[in-house]
């Protein structure tokens, strides 16, 4: 019995499958911003890459400061909401 009751759930589940438009969680800016942000963090990571004068202040002081700003491009990507239209 508990067979028949599967499969009359699963008949009357495929013919009322309606086709509604897929609304995405992030919207075109969201990726951007996002992009934007992983090129700023990689140029911090740049900056601080090298051998040469390990205690030069763009190492020490300039190049963790564009990667926390890098980061924060990228939270404000993930919780900006969408336009609405």
């Amino acid at each position: 019995m508990a067979l028949k009751n599967k499969s009359a759930d699963q008949k009357s589940s495929a013919k009322s499958t309606d086709t509604q438009p897929v609304k995405f969680i992030f919207d075109k800016s969201n990726y951007r911003w996002f992009i934007i942000s992983i090129a700023v963090v990689a140029f911090g990571f740049i900056l601080m890459s090298g051998t040469t004068d390990i205690y030069s202040n763009t190492k020490i002081i300039l190049a963790p400061i564009v990667v926390l700003t890098g980061f924060a491009i990228g939270f404000f990507a993930i919780l900006k909401k969408p336009e609405t239209k």
